[in-house]
């Protein structure tokens, strides 16, 4: 069993609005430990704000701390309020190793680029720096490199960045609605401190992909996605519609289909499947699509319970791990949440792990031993639970380490530190029950 956790407030979460706008599953790295420091992204109240949060604005925070235990510090860039009460609207962070710098982009769905960077050496030498504001620019609606013009900046959904090779970092983000949308990948030179466009590596075919994860591990990147299969509706087409930014929209998860995958050995240019055939080089024009030669590792309906975005993890080995849900087993009257492996001689398998409760996704960590973390949110309980699976049993059984009453959301990891310092740091909502309309976001710490 895992041992009772330290817990760290960070702030308090906007509990009034209908939809949460901290803690989902599609943000890759919001919270990311890198060079003994740790950091974290959200949204809360400017501390300057009233006491009436029904009409305050949100803002992007941004903290960090010194590893293994030091104090959070905590600064709010108070120069762009946030208003839209979309919980695709998240806050997405990455940080260079190659220069240092840290990176965030935040408030999208079918919207503009909202983007802005730090100064060099922020995250690569944190004690010269002071924490405040001034060390990051304005939000942009471009990436530095790139014109402001670059067509795909202009109808932006889920951005995500993460640590490529040789020092470099990659961006992705969707351009398009919910069910017509490809992911476009961009890589950031550390040395040059600029993005290059690399090109459409996702493309859906009268679909649009959903992506559980990228990771890099010793140079090789892995994806593995959903494709979500587009239904018309009336005014579709129509370059003013709005319909597709609900939640939920008239495009919804029950039309998830199919689990994919592909890796990469040069950053994103040069496309494999499973089996290592290229399907795709994008120095070419070329792309992954629903019909390119061998990406479908489980070939899954639609109408299965099968979501978008929930979770990926990559071993030391190169062995693919996928957290979802289906109902292909038929195991029982809802979805059950599974463990798809893909190990490191390309054989993919499927275990079930336990019935799923309410929508919220979960998350997959690799410890430094290799052993695989599940952390499980049950919505209606407001319970989180952790399982482990270890390396040694081949990732073949599941042991629940833990239990933990009075969260909500989705809980987030920090991958990096699980992976160098056996901590398993969790992002989480905390919800007090004497005060249902009080929620804070918290750091679960876990020594392994």
């Amino acid at each position: 069993m895992l041992p009772e956790p330290q817990v760290q407030v960070l702030a308090r979460d906007p509990a009034h609005r209908k939809f949460n706008i901290n803690c989902y599953a599609f943000q890759q790295d919001a919270i990311v430990s890198f060079n003994g420091w740790q950091y974290a992204c959200f949204y809360t109240f400017s501390p300057s704000g009233s006491s009436n949060p029904p009409s305050d604005p949100l803002y992007v925070h941004l903290a960090r701390r010194r590893l293994p235990q030091g104090e959070w510090e905590v600064m709010v860039l108070d120069d762009y309020p946030q208003t839209t009460d979309d919980g695709h609207n998240t806050v997405q962070m990455g940080i260079c190793p190659g220069d240092g710098t840290i990176h965030l982009s935040y408030d999208h769905h079918c919207d503009v680029l909202r983007y802005r960077y730090s100064v060099r050496g922020l995250a690569a030498d944190p004690e010269k720096f002071e924490w405040v504001p001034s060390h990051f620019t304005p939000t942009l609606d471009y990436l530095p490199g790139l014109s402001s013009t670059h067509r795909h900046f202009r109808y932006v959904t889920y951005p995500r960045f993460g640590f490529a090779d040789d020092g470099d970092m990659f961006c992705s983000f969707r351009d398009g609605k919910a069910g017509l949308g490809n992911d476009y990948l961009y890589l950031y030179r550390g040395g040059s401190g600029r993005f290059e466009f690399v090109g459409p590596h996702l493309t859906g075919i009268r679909s649009s992909p959903y992506v559980h994860g990228m990771d890099c591990r010793n140079g090789r990147l892995h994806v593995t996605w959903v494709y979500r299969g587009f239904v018309h509706y009336d005014g579709w087409d129509d370059p003013l519609d709005t319909k597709h930014k609900q939640q939920a929209g008239p495009n919804g998860a029950e039309n998830n289909h199919n689990i994919c995958y592909a890796c990469s050995d040069d950053k994103g240019y040069t496309w494999k499947n499973g089996a290592g055939n290229v399907i795709a080089d994008l120095r070419k024009g070329e792309s992954i699509t629903n019909e390119s030669e061998g990406i479908v590792a489980f070939d899954i309906p639609k109408h299965s319970g099968l979501t978008n975005q929930e979770a990926q993890a990559v071993d030391q080995e190169g062995g693919v791990h996928v957290l979802n849900r289906d109902t292909t087993d038929g195991d029982g009257d809802g979805p059950v949440w599974k463990h798809y492996h893909k190990s490191p001689d390309g054989t993919w398998s499927r275990r079930a792990l336990r019935p799923v409760s309410g929508s919220a996704r979960g998350r997959l960590a690799i410890s430094k031993a290799g052993d695989l973390y599940i952390v499980l949110p049950d919505f209606e309980a407001t319970k989180i639970q952790i399982l482990k699976s270890s390396k040694a049993g081949g990732y073949s059984t599941y042991e629940e380490v833990w239990t933990g009453h009075g969260f909500s959301g989705e809980p987030l990891v920090d991958s990096a530190r699980l992976d160098q310092d056996d901590v398993l740091s969790v992002l989480v909502l905390t919800k007090e029950k004497a005060n249902a309309g009080e929620r804070k976001l918290a750091v679960l710490d876990f020594q392994l």
